[in-house]
């Protein structure tokens, strides 16, 4: 391991004090920052997710998607848990611990309104970020963007109807520009420069090329991480320091939730014996969260300054740390995991 991934806990911790200092010092930037967006999402952001993600799309192979047939397990093992299990967890936490747990803490009004940001997040599995968490666990590059795709597909139909029904709202409005252009942005532009990019090594450097390319921005990928880290606190800096009792009270079911999750899906691909390259993405995909989307159904539902919109940006704030944590753990844990086999 180079010194970037060695000490990444620690980058990712200066990274957070730097974002959050600089939100305060000078949030006059961020605002610039901000306002490069289309359709609620920040393009700056992209950018740098696209610097994460870029070498994985390189191993994407342009057949994958035909092969989702041969290796049901792992897809399925998503599936599951990220329609028929996390939506309805989150949920029943939010109510929890905001009606129950925190009961008196927390006006009932406010409480309602972090219980709802918190099921928007449960009911958005995540679309970009889980091709870092993969590439930095060595996912199947082909086999994370099976069920990337997939889940997205899903999520057009799945979305609206789960969150009405867990929401109370029957004429819920999914804010579509967001949803599709998140999937434009973070899936079919970085996986068409990569797929190009591949065609291109190949033929005059071979897999080996397209190895080599893939190692050599490994560190670019872990500083669009850490600059992405740096803008997710800037954004929310004054948020963070003027109710950090309201972000801590939020976090901890959302806590509980993403390393639930995360146990309940890493548990069954042990018990399914699926390799550790399917394992660790199918886990990752279904413990982080489109954030994006949520923020933005949040804010169209409840407004700007709601509390569901700060349990959204709660789940932003968390995720990085949280995912790394898991990154680490699944790391680890490579051994529990057999080979690759071809029904997974």
């Amino acid at each position: 391991m180079g010194i970037f991934e060695r000490f990444l806990s620690l980058w990712v911790a200066l990274a957070l004090a730097v974002g959050v200092g600089l939100g305060l010092v000078a949030p006059g930037m961020f605002e610039v920052v901000s306002r490069f967006e289309w359709a609620r999402v920040n393009l700056v952001v992209a950018v740098l997710i696209w610097l994460m993600i870029y070498p994985m799309m390189l191993k994407v192979e342009p057949s994958c998607l035909k092969d989702v047939g041969r290796k049901p397990k792992g897809l399925a093992l998503t599936l599951i848990v990220n329609w028929l299990i996390k939506p309805f967890t989150m949920a029943a936490l939010g109510v929890l611990f905001f009606r129950h747990i925190f009961v008196g803490l927390v006006p009932p009004e406010d409480a309602q309104q972090y219980i709802a940001g918190m099921i928007l997040l449960g009911v958005a599995p995540c679309t970009a970020m889980v091709f870092v968490w993969s590439h930095l666990t060595d996912g199947d590059a082909n086999y994370t963007l099976v069920q990337v795709t997939v889940n997205d597909i899903i999520l057009v139909f799945a979305f609206a109807p789960i969150a009405g029904l867990l929401l109370g709202v029957t004429d819920l409005s999914v804010p579509w520009e967001t949803l599709l252009a998140s999937v434009v942005i973070f899936v079919v532009i970085p996986l068409g420069a990569g797929m190009l990019t591949q065609k291109r090594l190949m033929r005059t450097g071979g897999s080996e090329g397209v190895e080599r390319l893939a190692k050599k921005l490994k560190p670019t990928s872990i500083v669009g991480l850490l600059l992405t880290v740096v803008l997710l606190f800037g954004f929310q800096a004054e948020t963070i320091v003027a109710q950090p009792g309201r972000v801590l009270l939020i976090a901890v079911p959302l806590l509980i939730q993403s390393y639930g999750i995360f146990a309940i899906t890493y548990g069954l691909a042990r018990g399914l014996k699926l390799p550790f390259d399917v394992a660790a993405p199918a886990a990752m995909i279904g413990t982080s969260n489109f954030f994006e989307l949520a923020v933005a159904v949040a804010i169209s539902l409840f407004g700007l300054a709601s509390g569901a919109a700060l349990a959204t940006v709660v789940g932003v704030l968390i995720e990085v740390p949280v995912m790394l944590s898991l990154v680490a753990f699944a790391n680890r844990t490579k051994g529990w995991f057999p080979a690759r086999n071809l029904g997974t």
